[in-house]
């Protein structure tokens, strides 16, 4: 019996091997990041032993944890509002037909297609004007920070969450909709009862979607935030500026697990909407 290796054990050797390389490419970074977000030495790059001073250092300085709340501030209440919008400009746009359906069909997709640098000029442009005739009608003093920020989120999350959720009700059986308006459903009931327990992970993810993109966001945020408002990844990118430390890398790390958590909290929530209905 012959011990050569076939050309099918070759193909499914080489299917393994180019698995093991693209996880090696894509974490092998993050865990680098892990492992010199504990180095003691002043050198991202360099490592002089176990410490947890950067953690220390982030925890203790204030604009670090001012930034971070504010971080959280905005993604939670952009990413409520963005669910909320994004999950109705879907039913709209899957369930309902409407003069200049295509039209805005195509513009709920700018948001995803164009460059973040052109977004930000945007958003920049509105507000000054925006707020320039705010001030000349109602004499309110409006300047840029916090609702200038969340405003500009949910303008380009509301798109991402849209796409989420319209895939989820592309999947779905209109006649488990029609079977319950047979049967003298009011059209809110159908939605409450049928219709949105089974668009709930497609929220679930547009929601993940939005607040990581929140929370991950630099180039908008620093466009439209004005004197004293800025984000941890804001606050990061000018560190950046006076020098590479490993206080970056501790930042990032718990911006990392921050993330990772949320991911987890998502399978765990599926995982036991799954078995109640198992």
């Amino acid at each position: 019996m012959s011990s050569a290796v076939t050309p099918r054990g070759w193909t499914k050797f080489g299917l393994h091997l180019n698995g093991w390389l693209v996880y090696l490419f894509f974490y092998a970074p993050i865990v680098l990041l892990v492992i010199f977000s504990f180095s003691a030495s002043r050198n991202v790059g360099t490592w002089g032993g176990w410490t947890f001073e950067w953690y220390g250092e982030f925890a203790g300085t204030q604009n670090a944890r001012n930034a971070l709340e504010a971080s959280l501030k905005i993604a939670i209440i952009s990413t409520v509002i963005s669910v909320v919008l994004g999950t109705m400009a879907a039913l709209a746009l899957e369930r309902f037909t409407f003069r200049g359906k295509q039209v805005f069909d195509g513009l709920l997709y700018l948001p995803i297609i164009i460059p973040d640098v052109t977004m930000a000029v945007m958003m920049l442009l509105f507000f000054a004007e925006f707020f320039d005739v705010i001030n000349a009608v109602f004499g309110i003093q409006m300047r840029k920070g916090f609702n200038s920020i969340v405003l500009s989120h949910i303008a380009f999350n509301i798109s991402f969450v849209s796409v989420v959720v319209r895939a989820r009700l592309a999947g779905m059986d209109t006649k488990l909709e029609e079977a319950a308006l047979d049967l003298y459903a009011t059209r809110w009931k159908a939605f409450r009862y049928v219709t949105f327990p089974q668009i709930v992970p497609g929220i679930a993810g547009g929601a993940l979607l939005a607040i990581t993109l929140s929370l991950d966001d630099v180039v908008i945020t620093q466009f439209v935030a004005g004197p004293g408002w800025t984000t941890l990844p804001v606050y990061v990118f000018g560190l950046i500026r006076k020098g590479v430390t490993p206080l970056i890398n501790a930042i990032s790390v718990v911006m990392l697990v921050g993330s990772m958590s949320l991911v987890a909290l998502s399978l765990v929530a599926e995982r036991v909407r799954g078995g109640e209905h198992g």
